[in-house]
């Protein structure tokens, strides 16, 4: 068995073009674009790197891009007055505050700043709340579990009644991620650290999320055969034979894993470019829920 490689980057390609529409039907209608405002603190390359790809996708859809640059020394307090002032402006309809913030900044203080109407990246505490809960809906579901979720629909992958099991517990995506699944019907355990004889575990799973961080972890062996495995983890490995010295892989082997596996997502190119798109969905919905177009 070959798994089929479900190709996070076409499919994100697809979901921008539907944005691009309704943007652009949007300013037909009611003469207004969504805005997304985009904070960054200090000058981390890769911060600055994330922050450049969300301006540029929102160029792509016709999505408004407010940016935000503060020095590495700004304080807390003038952090989150800058928040409140996009929280007040009218043409925001999101807000994201790229993380990490530097030490001497509370992040959780920032983020519970955030209009939970603009919270993008549905990182709010009430957001997360809702999520967490039976009958409650959140504005705004963080957007690589989201992306998660929409590559698992979009590829025809049935989620009711399935075991997922998600290999990470971190705020940002084993926890949300597991509670998607949750309120579809799946039957969810959560593995990390601690959990004892892994590969079991994993070989029960007909979806196999791995967002642990740890490159290469998961085998094929650990597998069930004909599961879906999505792979979340970003991980640099050295390489000589490449320019840069190293190349990127997930959490799960690649060439082991599609010769057991149903589906796969590849890295790079399956999840990653699926949190982008989502974000630009978030930040639209937040405009259409303005307008009165969506609850």
């Amino acid at each position: 068995m070959t798994a089929q490689i479900i190709d996070g980057k076409a499919i994100a390609a697809t979901i921008r073009g539907e944005i691009a529409k309704e943007v652009a039907k949007l300013k037909e209608e009611h003469g207004v674009a969504p805005g997304l405002a985009a904070v960054l603190v200090g000058e981390r390359k890769d911060s600055q790197t994330y922050v450049r790809m969300k301006k540029k996708a929102c160029a792509e859809v016709g999505i408004k891009s407010i940016g935000v640059d503060l020095p590495e020394s700004v304080s807390q307090e003038e952090l989150i007055a800058r928040v409140r002032e996009l929280n007040a402006d009218p043409e925001v309809d999101g807000i994201l505050v790229q993380l990490p913030l530097p030490d001497h900044i509370n992040e959780e203080a920032v983020l519970a700043e955030i209009d939970i109407t603009k919270d993008v990246d549905g990182f709010h505490p009430i957001n997360i709340g809702r999520l967490s809960m039976k009958g409650r809906h959140p504005l705004f579901v963080p957007c690589t579990p989201r992306g998660v979720i929409e590559l698992l629909d979009r590829t025809g992958i049935e989620i009711e009644g399935k075991n997922a099991v998600i290999l990470g517990r971190s705020n940002i995506v084993g926890l949300p991620v597991s509670m998607l699944l949750l309120h579809r019907n799946a039957t969810i355990t959560i593995c990390h650290s601690r959990t004892k004889n892994l590969p079991e575990v994993t070989r029960r799973a007909d979806i196999l999320i791995a967002a642990i961080g740890r490159a290469e972890m998961v085998r094929g062996d650990w597998i069930k055969p004909g599961a879906a495995v999505i792979d979340v983890g970003v991980n640099a490995v050295d390489d000589a034979t490449r320019k840069r010295g190293y190349r990127l892989v997930g959490d799960v082997n690649f060439e082991e894993a599609k010769e057991v596996a149903g589906y796969i997502t590849p890295v790079p190119g399956g999840v990653g470019p699926m949190t982008i798109a989502m974000l630009l969905k978030n930040t639209l919905d937040g405009r259409k829920r303005r307008l009165g177009l969506i609850e």
